[in-house]
Parts: C-alpha cells; structure tokens; sequence
C-alpha cells in the first residue's frame, strides 16, 4: 500500500472548511482512493436524502454505479443493510449457492463483481450513507484493508459533518440533498459529452472534473453550464460566480 498517498488521503477527507468545498468531488475522492489504497475493483457511495431513503452519491466506476442504483431500486443488498443496522456487512462470494441477496447477487456477479464490502458512514449513532468497496475475486477484504476502509469512511463522514457545523447556516440534510442534485446534472452532462464525442461515461466524466479542475470551477457548475449550451464544443463558455 502506498502509506504516501494513504496519509494525502486522510489530509483530503478531513479538508473540508474551504469556502468552495464541493461535496460531488469529495465523494468521488473518496470511492477513487478508496480503490487505489485497497484491494477493491470499485467503490460507491450512497447517502440517505432528507426522507431517509438512500440514493446514489458517487461511484469509481459506471457499473458500480448501476449496481449501487440496482439495490437501491429493488430494496436488497449489503449497502442496505448496512446502512440500516449501522455495521459493516460484508459478502464473500456473491456467485456461491443460496446467496443472501438473489437478485442482486445475481445483478453484481453479471457486472463482475464477485465480492462486497459495505462501510457503514455514521459517526456514533447517526449514520448518514455507506461506502460499498466491490471486488472481482472471491474472499473478503484483508482484515488491514478493512481496518483503513472503515477509516476512510469514518473521516469522510466527519469531514461532511464538519462542514456542516461550519456553516451553520446550511443543515445537513439540504447540503446532501443539493448533493444528489447535482448529480443528475453532472450525469446529463457526462451522456450529452459521451454522445457528442462519441466516448465512453467514464471518459466523459474524468474530461468534465479535469476541465473543473483545471478552470478553478465547481464541477457541478461547468456540468450545468455543458448542458444548458447550446454549442457543440467542449468546454462550454464558463459563467456563474464560481468561473474564472
């Protein structure tokens, strides 16, 4: 593992007090690292909405993305129940006889994925969404990956609490809610490119986070400003209080 970036990760996740603090980039941090530190083939985020009810926040890769949207459609899977029991569940071989989820053993082992690893985000007893580490072999995590996993985990879910107290003026619940929000406009933003350029989602989404990156913009912003455009290039003409 490579302690360097394991130490700039925790640094990340705990940096959340600055005035541009963009939650969509934060999570997506979050299932990204979570993939290169540990030994996981992709990872997903999900967060309960104001109402409780858990919808897709981030994910490293689109099939763990679907698979993620996939339980929580069909009200079974490891992230629903350990979003609910607040515990870490953990299925070892998701393609072994009489799984606990059928439908969506079924549904994951089709994607690829042979294992999951579901990290209850809570901070002692209030639990607001869950990191899902996905692998393609059987077997669970190593108990040291487990350990960081739920450490991540753990920090991020501070991290977005944190942020919370800071700005007092924002409850959680409507800077979550603001959060999936935006990702539907980032997911119109990533088809419309992917259509345009003829690439894939994956591709599309790392052009528009680069771009936001590179342009001192939020992400959410230049998604927004990609699909309200009416012209064919990309980027699209930055505007908003957040361009430069």
């Amino acid at each position: 593992m490579d302690s360097g970036l394991l130490s700039e990760t925790f640094v990340d996740l705990a940096d959340t007090m600055v005035a541009d603090f963009d939650v969509i980039d934060f999570l997506h941090l979050l299932t990204d690292r979570s993939v290169a530190l540990l030994s996981a083939s992709a990872a997903g985020v999900v967060l309960a909405d104001p109402r409780g009810q858990l919808r897709v926040a981030a994910a490293s890769s689109e099939a763990a993305g679907l698979i993620e949207l996939f339980q929580i459609q069909n009200d079974q899977g490891p992230c629903l129940d350990c979003f609910r029991s607040g515990q870490p569940v953990t299925a070892s071989d998701l393609t072994g006889p009489a799984p606990r989820w059928p439908r969506f053993a079924a549904a994951a082992a089709e994607a690829g994925f042979r294992t999951v690893q579901a990290l209850p985000m809570r901070l002692r007893t209030q639990i607001v969404g869950a990191l899902n580490l996905f692998g393609s072999g059987p077997g669970p995590l190593e108990p040291e990956d487990l350990r960081i996993g739920q450490a991540l985990a753990d920090v991020a879910t501070i991290g977005l609490l944190q942020e919370r107290n800071v700005r007092r003026s924002e409850a959680l619940a409507e800077q979550l809610q603001g959060a999936l929000n935006s990702r539907v406009v980032i997911e119109q933003a990533k088809g419309k490119l992917a259509e345009r350029l003829g690439i894939g989602m994956g591709q599309s989404f790392g052009m528009l986070r680069d771009y936001a990156r590179n342009s001192n913009q939020r992400l959410t912003d230049v998604a927004r400003n990609f699909v309200d455009s009416a012209s064919a290039d990309f980027p699209p003409p930055a505007r908003g209080p957040h361009a430069s």
